[in-house]
This record gives C-alpha cells, sequence and structure tokens, in this order.
C-alpha cells in the first residue's frame, strides 16, 4: 500500500524508546496527515512515563504532525481475551479524545486485532526486524550491547557515570584521562579549572604580576562551575557510549565553594546528582605540582577530610584511590568493572498471560 491515510495510531510502551520504534513512528508519519502516538507503560515500569513522551518529542521534532500522547495502562495482558482487550482500547481511545484513525501502525502481530477494534486499516512495519534487530526486551537485558539504537537522550539516561574527585594535585585529571583510555570512554574535564585561567588572565591584563592568589570568587562563580560542568557532562552523554568518566561534579564543587567561601550554597548542593560511582584520589604520596593554577597545597590533608566527609552520606559506591598512580589505576578499573558488570536494573513491564499469544495471533 501506497496510499496516504488521513489519520494513524501508534501504539507502545516504548520501554525505552530504540531504533525501531523510532523507525515505526516515522514509517506513520511517511503515510499520514497526522498521527497520534500513545505512550501506555504500567506504573510498575522503572521510566517515567513523562520521561518517554520527551524523549520521542525530541526525537521526532521534525514531524509536528505526529502527536505523542501518555496513559498508564496498568491493565493485565491476555490477547485471548476480549474483556481485556476492551480494557486497552479504551485507554487508547480515551487519549486519542474522540478523533478516529484509519490506520494503525504496528511491528507486532496484534496490529492486526487492534486495527479491527478501531475499524482501521492494519500497517504491518518490519514485523521480522530487519531494519532495526532490536526491542525493548534486549535493551532492558543488555543496555550496552544495543547502545547503537538508542537515541542521545536516552544514552545521556541510561549511561554509568563514574566521577573522579580530590584535592589540587591528586590526580584527578590523570586517572580521569587513564580510565577513558582504558574502557575507551568519553571523559568530562574540570570546568573550574578553565574558569580558573579565564579569571586569572583578565587579571593579568591589568596587572601582569597576578598570580592564582589574587583570583577572587563569589556565589555566582561556583554556580557557573556546577552549571556548565554538568551541561558538557550531558552533551558528551548524549553522543559516548555507556561509560562516562567526569573531573569532578557538583558535590565537588560544594567542597570547593565551602574551602573559598567558607561555606557552600544551597543552590549548588541542590545540582548534586547520584552518578554510578565516586573515585577519590588521597593525596598522601603524590607530591604538589604548581602549575600556576593551584593555591592550595596547604589544604590538601583538609581537603580530602572534607571530600571523605561529603560523599559518606550521599548514597553512592565511594572508592579511595592511594598508593602510586599504578595501584591507583588497578583499584579504579576494577571498581569500574564491577560497576559496569552490575548492569542495568528495570522493573519488569506486565506480561502476557499467555507467552505464545504473540504466535497465535499471528497464526
Amino acid at each position: 500500500m501506497t496510499g496516504r491515510f488521513r489519520h494513524g495510531l501508534v501504539v507502545g510502551k516504548f520501554y525505552p524508546p530504540h531504533a525501531g520504534h523510532h523507525a515505526l513512528v516515522e514509517a506513520a508519519a511517511a503515510r499520514c496527515a497526522a498521527v497520534t502516538v500513545v505512550v501506555a507503560p504500567s506504573r510498575r515500569e522503572s521510566i517515567p512515563l513523562d520521561l518517554r513522551l520527551d524523549w520521542l518529542r525530541e526525537v521526532h521534532a521534525g514531524t509536528p504532525w505526529v502527536r505523542f500522547v501518555g496513559r498508564h495502562d496498568d491493565h493485565p495482558v491476555d490477547y485471548a481475551d476480549p474483556a481485556v482487550w476492551d480494557l486497552h482500547c479504551a485507554v487508547f481511545a480515551d487519549a486519542l479524545g474522540g478523533e478516529p484513525v484509519d490506520a494503525v501502525f504496528s511491528s507486532e502481530a496484534y496490529g492486526e486485532e487492534l486495527a479491527r477494534r478501531f475499524g482501521a486499516v492494519a500497517v504491518d512495519v518490519d514485523p521480522e526486524r530487519r531494519a532495526a534487530p532490536v526491542s525493548g526486551t534486549a535493551v532492558r537485558a543488555d543496555p550496552a550491547a544495543h547502545w547503537r539504537w538508542l537515541s542521545p537522550p536516552v544514552r545521556a539516561w541510561l549511561v554509568r557515570r563514574v566521577v573522579v574527585v580530590g584535592a589540587e594535585s591528586t590526580g584527578t585529571t590523570t586517572m580521569a584521562r587513564a580510565l577513558a583510555r582504558r574502557f575507551g570512554a568519553a571523559w568530562v574535564p574540570e570546568y573550574g579549572r578553565e574558569l580558573t585561567g579565564r579569571k586569572l588572565a583578565v587579571l593579568r591584563r591589568s596587572r601582569p604580576e597576578a598570580t592564582v592568589f589574587d583570583v577572587t570568587w563569589d556565589r555566582d562563580d561556583f554556580v557557573e562551575v556546577v552549571r556548565e560542568q554538568q551541561a558538557a557532562e550531558d552533551a558528551t552523554a548524549r553522543v559516548g557510549g555507556p561509560l562516562l568518566i567526569c573531573d569532578t561534579d557538583a558535590r565537588a564543587t560544594a567542597v570547593w565553594e565551602e574551602r573559598y567561601l567558607g561555606s557552600s550554597s544551597a543552590e549548588v548542593r541542590a545540582a548534586a546528582r547520584r552518578p554510578a560511582l565516586y573515585l577519590l584520589t588521597d593525596h598522601e604520596g603524590v607530591p604538589f605540582a604548581d602549575d600556576g593554577l593551584r593555591d592550595g597545597e596547604h589544604l590538601r590533608a583538609w581537603m580530602t577530610g572534607r571530600f571523605r566527609a561529603e560523599l559518606a552520606g550521599c548514597g553512592v559506591p565511594v572508592v579511595e584511590l592511594r598508593g602510586a598512580h599504578e595501584e591507583r589505576l588497578a583499584t579504579a578499573v576494577a571498581a569500574v568493572e564491577t560497576v559496569l558488570a552490575a548492569g542495568w536494573s528495570f522493573a519488569d513491564p506486565v506480561l502476557p498471560a499467555d507467552p505464545t499469544a504473540y504466535s497465535k495471533l499471528a497464526s
């Protein structure tokens, strides 16, 4: 069929959205004047409905005649029970807002029955998954193995973030780079260091003799550091692989704010996230290297203690790195491998009462 339909319907859980889902939506968009995509997960699932809608709207922003509507559907799944079909179709009809549809696009065997119940034409789209050999079940089982089928916002949400923190000249950047090389991962450098360099350069325009000890800080500076650090982190997470190495974060910035201003602000603290792992570089045994942007050799022990205390109650695993660089790297690699081996955890969706129901519908 090559005709154009007035209003197409796509229904799914999109748990999470992947390339197969996007191809389905694109197929409907190419053949319909308008498309309604009903995102209908159960409440037991572990990706919020609103987040799925945001992801889908971003990816399909170029087809404004496609609208995405969310409804929770907590009904059981039984393709052999007409009463259960009625319950699900009532959810989908409510999402449609009374608008009739003349085509139902699906890659699943239930598409034909769904179309019949809406008095529409059933349009199969790549039911054998040849164009995009992926499924939501496969992604949930092993996101890393199916990473190429995920869109940037989904990648950013799923990525495992490992944050390296520590006092000045304790090897945080060296460790972040080394881990990135070891795992073939992207890493995000420290924005605060960049800002320090810029502040010093501004001072030296009028005072060539100025040093880093002349640089001053205020609350807005630390808010800027958090904002720019997270923006860089999120941008990198969208285009990188399933592991992201971060050289500092908002919790570390709060410690630096305390170091310079005597306390940390509520705004900086509120920006704290929950990465998969913290790596804390100890200062013991690491010579202080004065590169012109460092001013806290005398505070390294205090800062290590503050980082240790700050991270202790954050609910994220913390591994301290001690000894020579090789020993630290081995400890860090083992910790990151543990994180990756743990995989991802998703709540199970509501499954069909009869696991062979799909094949029965197709027969």
